[in-house]
């Protein structure tokens, strides 16, 4: 239930809202997020809460800070148990709805088809009971279960997901960090034009109805007989100004030897290569060249221009087939297996100097040994870290890579952003399409969230990568498969 479309129309009853256990287990806060109407918790759904509490998983935290939530609540309101305890001052004013707990027996509700010794028919008998107790109100189960939610509707009882995680209800709505100008753009925007260059750049002052729209770091391009390929350093107001960008699809330009292929990957890699950029995500599906312009642009700010100490790459751990169990040695061994995207790019970025364009770390390779020793150089700048040690930690001028970012959820994601100390840059990799997670989606993946959250801000940028350039069989099995 999206506690944004719960309001109440005027003179209609407030909603009575009958909340299932993995509603509290995913998200603590959901209890102040249905505004001005009231919600319901029963009996089964405190047992199931007490059930979960034990562990170190994200379930067991989430139900022991849910158990604390109730308890502050409760504590010295506990003779308006009957009559609801009022939600304004522990919400701090973001829900002005009461709080209900099942204070009585409720039996032979039920249809005997259904077991009763199961807690998913409790907490649906209870909506049942309510339903007939308050004819004239709207009870509505609140629960992640899609099953519960079947069974429910079967009944003839209304039930919702609980949607108010989710950063947006349809995932083709997400910023993609691009956007098309217009083919009148220069006309409609063109009044009072102001045109300046800086260090090789062309800057540009505009005026126009688009510009209130324009973000900053947002990139803007046109095709035609004079192409333009800018983004935005100032908008969002009643002018913007664009600045040209460097042209990393030429030869002169290239990073560690890798040239942009298409427009994306240019937006890319300006973001990757701008000191004043602090965070950068990049969507785009397999083969779009994500994480080899990541590291490109990584291994040259970390061993050529030594902007950052070392290079740190994370990851989640989740199978996408089945577990094969424990695996042997320290975090950076046990880690190798999930880093194979990583091997697969360093060989591509350590590939003999004849078969790639521009020489580099020290002009051409010494055959074999040389490019040995180079693997050798690379890797002792490269670290591989567990997700399940960042707590607590401080990345001095490091280069933070986040691989496979659409697994983690936005909690984790503000765990890990968290930890950027100075001078420090954090780069998030994903393709919200490939999520492995179980209960996340593409609306509520932390990615999603990050990208969303940072859109505007100065020191950040996002690009949503096109075209896939891994090779043809690969975009036409992503095309068609």
């Amino acid at each position: 239930m999206n506690a944004k479309r719960a309001k109440a129309h005027k003179g209609s009853p407030t909603k009575l809202f009958v909340l299932d256990t993995n509603v509290l287990m995913h998200d603590p806060l959901s209890l102040f997020r249905f505004e001005e109407h009231d919600i319901y918790v029963p009996m089964m759904t405190l047992e199931e809460l007490d059930a979960n509490k034990k562990g170190m998983s994200e379930v067991a935290r989430n139900a022991r800070q849910s158990s604390r939530l109730l308890d502050e609540i409760v504590s010295g309101a506990e003779h308006d148990m009957a009559h609801g305890i009022e939600l304004t001052q522990p919400s701090r004013e973001l829900a002005t709805g009461r709080l209900f707990f099942q204070t009585e027996a409720i039996n032979g509700i039920l249809p005997s088809s259904l077991p009763t010794a199961k807690a998913d028919n409790q907490i649906i008998g209870v909506v049942m009971h309510l339903g007939q107790k308050f004819p004239k109100r709207p009870v509505i189960l609140v629960s992640k279960d899609i099953n519960m939610r079947i069974k429910a509707r079967a009944l003839g009882l209304e039930a919702q997901d609980y949607f108010n995680d989710k950063v947006l209800e349809d995932s083709d709505l997400l910023y993609t960090g691009t956007r098309e100008l217009p083919a009148d753009f220069w006309d409609s925007h063109g009044k009072g034009l102001e045109s300046w260059k800086k260090e090789s750049r062309t800057y540009y002052r505009i005026k126009g109805p688009l510009c209130p729209e324009l973000l900053v770091n947002e990139f803007v391009w046109q095709e035609g007989p004079q192409p333009l390929q800018a983004w935005v350093r100032v908008g969002a107001g009643k002018t913007a100004e664009l600045e040209t960008l460097i042209d990393y699809s030429h030869a002169k330009n290239a990073v560690w030897g890798i040239t942009a292929r298409n427009r994306e990957q240019n937006f890319a890699l300006n973001l990757l290569m701008n000191p004043d950029i602090d965070f950068v995500t990049l969507l785009g599906q397999a083969g779009t060249g994500k994480t080899l312009l990541t590291l490109a642009a990584a291994l040259t700010q970390t061993l050529e221009t030594k902007l950052f100490a070392e290079i740190i790459i994370t990851r989640v751990t989740v199978p996408v087939g089945e577990d094969i169990g424990f695996l042997p040695g320290t975090e950076e061994e046990k880690m190798t297996p999930w880093m194979g995207a990583l091997e697969d790019n360093l060989d591509v970025l350590n590939r003999p100097a004849e078969t790639q364009s521009g020489t580099h770390a020290g002009g051409t390779y010494g055959g074999d040994w040389g490019r040995a020793a180079t693997m050798d150089l690379i890797r002792n700048r490269i670290k591989i870290k567990s997700l399940n040690f960042m707590r607590g930690r401080t990345f001095l001028n490091k280069f933070l890579i986040i691989d496979e970012a659409q697994n983690l959820t936005p909690k984790q994601m503000k765990t890990l952003i968290t930890r950027a100390g100075p001078g420090t840059k954090v780069v998030c990799l994903g393709n919200i399409a490939q999520i492995d997670t179980p209960y996340l989606t593409e609306g509520s993946s932390g990615l999603t969230y990050v990208v969303d959250r940072f859109k505007g801000w100065p020191h950040s940028g996002h690009v949503t990568l096109q075209r896939g350039e891994r090779s043809r069989l690969a975009e036409h099995a992503g095309e068609v498969l």
